[in-house]
């Protein structure tokens, strides 16, 4: 019987839509357990896209890096290693999926729009209309250094030159007009005169002169995924995203207040409120109780934050060296070093760390906490416990409000880290009436509820 909630009445017929995230380089994936998987296996992506796809989630989702992590010039050796081409392991999941969507994170800072945008529209055409594309910037001359440009961005400029760069982009999948190839075989060309426009911008970032090879797919073009949180980054999404990714997807408040946010911006950028899908980032840990849940939960940080993972962190905060310290021991007495961010370094500083460094000792003295203790209480949270009924509950509660639509889920395992939430939660999410039961759509604006692009 589907359960109701007297309460959930701003959005009655929301339905939540999932997303999976397969990370490659992080510490939170857990590679050291025995029933981890490769990451960079071609059977681990097919298994976890299939699964996903068994458990009717909208989309793939891949991050890409042009570089490894680093700091100060040092490999995060503590992360899982391997990322490949993520257009090319998409292209190659295309042929083994049908339905679920697949999405690329491409950098528009050391791309180009004329060589990514043709990459893009063959990726939506051979998966007939289930690409999508995460448009995100760069801000590190470390990343900046292999390329011709060398350099980095200021925050402003990355903006700047993603949204030229996105319109390019759509100029050229809007390239072909529609019945722009001849239907009769006796046509005097294969293309009808006059269907097919040449695209030309030319300006301080881009100089592009070319007439579009490919024609629009079935669902128009790539769906604009985007995940800033910077007022510029939300602006950006207003105008440009049909998904934003987001880090509020902990705190129902903190969730609502973000999207009632995104709203205001949308209002403002001359779009529909509900033009845009929020997806935040986030973890499921699912037990047959609650206390049960919350074991599980307390292995998975364990294994994510080992003691040299929590001396990594600490030395990122402090902006000194502390992987000789005892992780199990007190944080440090040291003051953590300031320095400004030349973009030279892989990882963003902290932007207030002595007031975080504060806020650590007074709780890790007040608990008595370690230093790895601290790191797994006060670290980056990352998302929800509980059973499958009782998280069914709270996620029906926080799409009826409109506070999300959904989540992008990071599998803390490789390759079985779904099973559980495909096989426990989203049947009790069917049953409450907010998931859909069967795929309705073939491509992946449809399985977002999306106009065509």
């Amino acid at each position: 019987m589907t359960r109701t909630d007297p309460y959930d009445v701003p959005r009655p017929d929301a339905r939540l839509h999932f997303g999976v995230f397969f990370q490659g380089v992080n510490h939170w994936t857990i590679w050291s357990d025995p029933a981890s998987g490769s990451q960079i296996d071609p059977g681990s992506f097919r298994k976890v896209a299939l699964t996903a796809e068994r458990g009717l989630f909208d989309a793939f989702f891949l991050g890409d890096g042009l570089r490894l992590r680093e700091t100060d010039g040092h490999i995060h050796d503590l992360d899982v290693a391997g990322r490949p081409d993520s257009l090319a392991q998409l292209a190659a999941l295309a042929a083994v999926t049908h339905r679920i969507g697949l999405v690329s994170t491409s950098n528009t800072t050391f791309n180009e729009p004329a060589d990514l945008a043709h990459r893009l529209a063959s990726l939506d055409l051979l998966s007939q209309g289930r690409a999508g594309w995460n448009v995100v910037t760069t801000d590190n001359a470390w990343t900046g250094a292999n390329f011709r440009r060398g350099g980095f961005l200021d925050h402003a400029d990355r903006y700047t030159r993603a949204e030229g760069f996105l319109t390019v982009a759509r100029a050229i999948w809007d390239g072909w007009a529609p019945g722009a190839v001849s239907e009769s075989t006796e046509a005097r060309a294969w293309s009808v005169p006059g269907t097919i426009g040449r695209v030309r911008a030319a300006g301080e970032q881009f100089d592009v002169d070319l007439v579009p090879a490919l024609p629009r797919s079935r669902q128009g073009h790539p769906v604009i995924f985007q995940a800033g949180d910077s007022p510029t980054g939300r602006d950006f999404a207003a105008r440009n995203a049909d998904v934003i990714f987001s880090a509020h997807g902990q705190d129902f408040a903190d969730a609502l207040g973000f999207a009632e946010d995104i709203r205001r911006r949308l209002r403002a950028a001359g779009r529909p409120e509900d033009a845009l899908r929020i997806l935040p980032a986030t973890e499921i840990v699912i037990g047959a109780t609650e206390k049960e849940a919350e074991e599980k939960a307390r292995w998975v940080r364990l294994e994510q934050v080992t003691p040299a993972t929590a001396l990594a962190v600490a030395s990122r905060l402090w902006n000194i060296d502390l992987s000789e310290r005892d992780a199990d021991g007190p944080l440090p007495a040291e003051d953590p070093v300031v320095e400004e961010n030349t973009g030279a370094f892989g990882s963003a500083r902290v932007a207030d760390p002595h007031g975080v460094v504060a806020t650590w000792r007074a709780r890790a003295e007040a608990n008595g906490w370690s230093l790895r203790e601290t790191v797994i209480e006060l670290g980056p949270q990352r998302g929800h416990v509980g059973t499958a009924s009782g998280l069914a509950d709270t996620f029906a509660h926080w799409v009826r409000h409109g506070a999300l639509d959904g989540f992008n889920v990071s599998p803390y395992l490789i390759p079985d880290g779904l099973d559980d939430i495909v096989d426990l939660l989203v049947p009790e999410l069917q049953e409450r009436g907010v998931y859909r039961t069967a795929y309705t759509g073939t491509t992946l604006r449809e399985h977002l509820e999306l106009p065509a692009g």
